[in-house]
């Protein structure tokens, strides 16, 4: 992880004076947690303690000078980090979970819609083949079997609808609360339902002002 420090605009901390170059050093995480800052080739130098610097590993308690007097409060320097490549990897679950929860909802519903709708036009046959051997042509099991024929068609077709309509509200459920979850974790801006692997691309927030890192340098 950088934190890139100078004048330019692309910078993570930048500085306002007029001895500091535009891309003048870097502050970088080491495995084991301590800070290495690095100096960038810089006009007039990087300081530390009162020497000069190529790299160092730097604590808050350092007296760190870049050029010829603007002094890096290293503990606000570290505010400006814009690291966020390991919140962003845990993003992936997110974007495939939801994405398996749509397609599950869409394929139950489906089969369910399907099944209602063509059980209810079977149903009436197979209950006369087992009314043929229990009633034995019976008036009463005749005619229970002629209001399941009518009935049974109607029902299902409104059983059906009934579920299909379980389906928008099932998705906007999911859909709300990927709303919640699928955000950049710096800015908090929704990022659609722009792929996981297509967003790891671009490497950082497409919010300008946020400049969140999704990958490490």
């Amino acid at each position: 992880m950088k934190i890139k420090i100078g004048k330019a605009e692309d910078n993570d901390f930048i500085v306002n004076d007029p001895h500091v170059s535009r891309h003048h050093a870097c502050l970088m995480r080491e495995d084991h947690g301590c800070w290495l800052l690095e100096d960038l080739g810089s006009t007039n130098g990087t300081f530390v303690n009162g020497s000069q610097i190529v790299k160092k590993r730097v604590t808050p308690t350092d007296k760190i000078i870049l050029g010829t007097g603007y002094v890096l409060n290293l503990s606000e320097a570290l505010k400006y980090n814009n690291d966020y490549s390991e919140e962003f990897a845990a993003l992936k679950k997110v974007y495939d979970d939801y994405v398996q929860a749509k397609v599950k909802i869409q394929s139950a519903n489906q089969f369910k819609t399907r099944l209602f709708q063509s059980l209810p036009f079977a149903l009436p046959g197979i209950i006369g083949v087992v009314i043929g051997f229990l009633g034995k042509g019976s008036p009463e099991f005749l005619g229970i079997s002629l209001f399941i024929t009518i009935c049974a068609p109607t029902v299902g077709i409104y059983m059906g609808a009934k579920q299909a309509s379980k389906t928008p509200q099932q998705l906007q459920d999911i859909a709300n609360q990927f709303k919640i979850d699928y955000v950049c974790p710096k800015c908090g801006t929704f990022l659609g339902e722009i792929p996981w692997e297509s967003l790891r691309n671009r490497k950082q927030c497409p919010v300008s002002s946020c400049k969140a890192k999704w990958v490490s340098e």
